[in-house]
């Protein structure tokens, strides 16, 4: 869906958020998106850390029984 915007694209909707919501906000707006992204890879890669061992732990019983 995205991967036929190009720069072109970019600028304008860069320009589109800079009327909309004026130079003041959107470097709030930027690092609020930052952070929400950097929260989420961690919460998601907390959730792969948890499911490893219990796969692990499904093979070695596999392997025993």
């Amino acid at each position: 869906m995205f991967s036929n915007i190009g720069i072109p694209g970019l600028i304008l909707i860069f320009v589109i958020a800079l009327i909309i919501f004026g130079p003041s906000k959107l470097p709030e707006i930027g690092r609020a998106a930052g952070r929400t992204l950097l929260e989420f890879k961690s919460a998601a890669k907390t959730l792969v850390s948890n499911e490893e061992p219990d796969k692990q732990t499904a093979e070695k019983d596999k392997t025993a029984g």
